[in-house]
């Protein structure tokens, strides 16, 4: 069995699929605005059904619409956010390990052709591709992690966190998740890109195709991206233009005690289109001298 193609929308598929997922859909958010729905077991199982369609990967808690752009589906957040209410402190055991939690643990891996090494985690409502490698790492609920994927050892993958195919999750790397406010968009690594040890990307920002971050680059929604390629400085906020190689800076910020140096990113390079992605990151990584 292949494992599921990225979701290009929420509601493709047969009619009569559209139209249960809409149905779904109003249920789910009928229930988080009125919490007293849940005793209601068409509610419930709106809700159970939203985290069992996450964990299959029928549907995403974003999907791409264009270069670098993502839309938020806030109703599958909001099933998330219901589940921990629906669910029951249960105490799980695991060979010589004892966990004591709401969400069970993701199951049928060898089914779905996914590597989990000892002692990783996978939480029921992610979603991992078939090929993707999940070292002593954790990927939590909500989460989407793509075929050929690497999730290195200790490396996080935060509730909600989009992660593409064939990206690398060094070591140490932490992607941060987000479930409130339902609204706001989670962290997006798309395809191909290597993301360096010790890297945190958080609040939402989208590290765009086959770029390449650099070991300790921090990424928050207000961190300033430096490309110093040219003569003048270009800056973004938020997102890491694809192919873009990035490595961990700073510049000089004024302050009442003093001036003082505020972490920044610098793109100082591209990867390469004449070679394939792995001798294209590998020089990224030897002519910028990137430490990984």
């Amino acid at each position: 069995m292949r494992g599921a193609p990225p979701a290009r929308g929420l509601y493709e598929g047969r009619m009569s699929e559209s139209s249960m997922l809409r149905e779904e859909e109003q249920l789910v958010h009928a229930a988080f605005e009125d919490r007293t729905l849940l005793h209601d077991v068409t509610h419930a199982n709106a809700v159970r059904s939203a985290l069992a369609r996450l964990d299959r990967g029928e549907v995403r808690i974003a999907t791409r619409v264009g270069p670098g752009s993502w839309t938020v589906h806030a109703w599958l957040k909001e099933a998330v956010l219901l589940y921990f209410q629906i669910q029951s402190l249960g105490k799980m055991e695991v060979g010589p390990f004892e966990f004591h939690d709401k969400v069970p643990l993701k199951k049928d891996l060898d089914r779905a052709g996914v590597r989990l090494v000892p002692p990783g985690v996978i939480r029921y409502g992610a979603h991992v591709e078939r090929g993707a490698v999940v070292m002593p790492g954790y990927v939590n609920i909500g989460a989407y992690v793509g075929a050929g994927t690497m999730v290195d050892t200790w490396a996080t993958v935060g509730s909600c966190a989009q992660i593409g195919r064939d990206v690398h999750l060094s070591g140490g790397v932490g992607i941060g998740g987000v479930l409130e406010p339902v609204q706001a968009s989670p962290v997006v690594i798309e395809d191909g890109a290597f993301i360096g040890s010790r890297c945190i990307v958080v609040e939402g920002v989208v590290v765009e195709q086959e770029a390449v971050l650099g070991a300790n680059v921090v990424l928050t929604s207000s961190t300033a991206i430096i490309d110093v390629t040219g003569p003048e400085p270009v800056e973004h906020r938020g997102r890491v233009p694809a192919r873009s190689v990035v490595i961990p800076g700073s510049r000089p910020k004024r302050f009442p005690a003093g001036e003082f140096g505020v972490t920044c990113a610098l793109i100082i390079g591209q990867r390469t289109e004449s070679t394939d992605r792995k001798t294209s990151l590998n020089a990224a990584l030897r002519d910028f001298g990137v430490s990984t």
